[in-house]
């Protein structure tokens, strides 16, 4: 396990010490905890052979999680660095994402599946019922979704109960990618 910010040392931080340990060790499985979240920086790691990535602020059961993870031949994204991540438009492997929802119905779904009604959220965003429902209906279809409970399911796994952090204040239709 390593940090990715390594004040004082010869080069500042640790991206040059896992490159390192990535060329000369293929084999040994890098965790990197670090309080940075550049999503740059983060797929970056992921490039250089970091097979986990945890960010401080998580909960320190993540460590555990990743360590397991690891140990077992699998990567491991811990949910700060997945959010930030997911806002810059990339899967938890680095890769650009191939279904996109505009903000909008990123929105909708994020309401949906925290507990709202439809109604309750186009009472709350000031829609029709219609619209609502018509932006949840069109993000399930772009995801390959038919029941909300597969929806629920898909918000799970996607951290979509945390977007809120990328969410901005830019044009509710700007497309905001989401996991495939």
């Amino acid at each position: 396990m390593s940090d990715l910010a390594m004040p004082g040392g010869q080069y500042g931080d640790g991206m040059p010490l896992l490159g390192y340990i990535g060329r000369q060790f293929p084999t040994v499985r890098i965790v990197v905890l670090t309080m940075l979240e550049n999503p740059a920086l983060l797929k970056r790691l992921r490039e250089v052979g970091v097979t986990a990535v945890i960010n401080k602020l998580d909960d320190l059961s993540h460590i555990g999680l990743a360590i397991v993870h690891v140990m077992r031949g699998q990567d491991y994204i811990g949910p700060s660095v997945r959010l930030a991540l997911h806002c810059m438009g990339l899967s938890a492997s680095g890769q650009q994402r191939d279904v996109v929802l505009s903000k909008r119905e990123l929105e909708v779904v994020r309401l949906f599946v925290s507990g709202m009604t439809i109604t309750e959220i186009a009472a709350q965003l000031k829609r029709s019922i219609k619209t609502i429902s018509t932006q949840k209906n069109t993000a399930m279809r772009k995801l390959g979704i038919e029941r909300d409970s597969e929806l629920f399911q898909y918000a799970q796994s996607d951290g979509l109960l945390n977007l809120s952090a990328c969410m901005g204040d830019g044009n509710p239709d700007d497309p905001l990618p989401a996991n495939t």
